[in-house]
């Protein structure tokens, strides 16, 4: 147990790391070219999207530690692909995807039927990019300080993921779904997948009148980052169901009163505790393929992107359009954890 709490630190350390580097690089680099937009998709698309194919890969290697290193190690190569924009961003988003992916599995193995570690890994991303996209642009941070800070990390996850992983799925049942037809382990994952979807089109698009007064921006971004880690804590004390149903109605009543700055973001914390919820409920109706399951609802993110590159209208308006999106979200949840409900009960016990 205390190997994996280290782990699910060096991992939750690593992901600020490659998360931070990636957008470091993109913004430093790329930042008001005149193919901005594509390079944005291109990341977008090799970072997200592109973690489904690699999980599949990953789930019949089992190399966990090797996938993730690689990715810190594709993430500094990036750098060196400068002179041609589209190539940087493929270069580091597949080594942001890489990373993912064996990080994640390593975390969903060892969780077993436990969410706080999902949440606690899951929770720093936020603030990498965020930081990142802010060094980037102002030019602050010297380039060689992020490309060590990959380096190292490679390294340290090279010599000690592996010892610490250990692939622990003994919390998984591998037997437990035997009774569940295809259609509805299909129809469960598809739920999941929307809220994911959900999740991700409300985060692009959300824009609170007072966001860019002071620093509640910032504000915002900690939002994200503690709704995660306190969604997974949160799930494993009182059950995944009633939390994502408390944090999603919490959220949908404070969005009504979205002009006062302190609601606003308590909403965000709220609706953005469902993440590792989602994660874990997507391993244990897929334990075999964890790797997948992982790519799945990353792909979910990007489609959720997806009308922000189109410059597509919002098509949910303050307050009301992110009210119903908390209330949909919660819906889906119902049917997507609800077959499995007694098992995922468990945890509260």
């Amino acid at each position: 147990m205390r190997k994996f709490a280290v782990l699910t630190g060096l991992y939750s350390v690593s992901h600020f790391i490659v998360d931070f580097s990636c957008a470091f690089l993109i913004f430093s680099k790329l930042h008001g070219s005149d193919i901005w937009l594509t390079c944005l998709f291109t990341y977008n698309f090799m970072a997200f999207a592109f973690q489904m194919p690699l999980g599949l890969i990953a789930d019949k290697i089992k190399r966990n530690s090797v996938f993730a290193a690689l990715g810190c190690i594709l993430s500094a190569a990036a750098n060196f692909m400068a002179p041609s924009p589209l190539a940087l961003c493929s270069v580091a988003g597949l080594g942001n995807a890489l990373f993912h992916i064996g990080a994640g599995r390593d975390v969903l193995s060892g969780s077993g039927k436990r969410f706080s570690a999902l949440g606690i890994f899951v929770s720093p991303g936020a603030m990498g990019l965020f930081l990142g996209s802010l060094c980037g642009k102002s030019g602050l941070l010297p380039l060689y300080i992020v490309l060590c800070a990959l380096s190292m990390d490679a390294v340290v996850i090279v010599f000690f993921g592996s010892k610490l992983s250990g692939m622990r799925d003994e919390g998984f049942d591998r037997s437990e779904k035997k009774d569940l037809m295809g259609s509805s382990i299909a129809f469960m994952l598809l739920c999941l997948f929307l809220v994911v979807c959900l999740r991700s089109y409300v985060g692009m698009t959300l824009a609170f009148p007072w966001k860019g007064e002071g620093h509640y921006a910032f504000y915002l971004v900690l939002a994200v980052v503690f709704g995660k880690a306190f969604g997974g804590v949160l799930a494993d004390c009182f059950g995944p169901i009633k939390v994502s149903f408390a944090s999603l109605f919490l959220s949908a009543v404070l969005f009504l009163l979205y002009k006062a700055p302190v609601y606003g973001i308590i909403a965000v914390l709220l609706f953005n505790m469902t993440m590792p919820i989602t994660l874990g409920a997507v391993a244990r109706i897929m334990p075999q393929y964890l790797g997948f399951g992982f790519g799945l609802l990353t792909f979910g993110l990007f489609i959720g992107l997806i009308p922000k590159f189109l410059t597509a209208q919002c098509w949910l308006i303050l307050p009301y359009g992110y009210t119903a999106a908390c209330i949909v979200s919660a819906c889906l949840l119902y049917y997507g954890l609800r077959i499995p409900r007694k098992e995922l009960s468990k945890n509260a016990d």
